[in-house]
C-alpha cells in the first residue's frame, strides 16, 4: 500500500539548525502550528494543531533560510520519528510559502 500523501497549512513556529546526515545530505527538523474550520459530523469544529516537521537536501537549506512566523503550505509524506519511536513526523518533499 502506497498511500501515504499530507498536505498541510500553518505557520513556522521553531526552526532547528540545519545539520548533515554521514552522507552529507542537509537536514532541518522544525515545527508548525496549524489552525483551521472544519467540518465534522456536519458541524463545524476549530482544528488546531503542532505538527513536527524534516527536510532533506534543497528543502533543508529552503527552510534553515525563512523566518519562523512565516506562513508556509507543506507536502510530503508522514513516518516515525525514529526505528522505536511511535511519533510521527512529516517529511516534506513540497514547501510553498503563503502571502498574507
Amino acid at each position: 500500500m502506497d498511500c501515504n500523501q499530507t498536505v498541510i497549512c500553518g505557520k513556522i513556529i521553531e526552526i532547528g539548525g540545519l545539520r548533515y546526515t554521514p552522507a552529507g545530505v542537509p537536514v532541518t527538523e522544525f515545527r508548525i502550528i496549524h489552525v483551521s474550520r472544519q467540518i465534522e459530523a456536519g458541524k463545524p469544529r476549530r482544528v488546531e494543531c503542532e505538527v513536527a516537521a524534516v527536510a532533506l537536501a534543497h528543502m533543508a537549506e529552503s527552510i534553515s533560510r525563512t523566518a519562523p512566523g512565516t506562513m508556509v503550505k507543506l507536502g510530503g509524506f508522514l513516518a516515525k520519528k525514529g526505528r522505536m519511536s511511535l511519533q510521527l513526523v512529516l517529511h516534506v518533499d513540497k514547501i510553498d510559502l503563503i502571502e498574507i
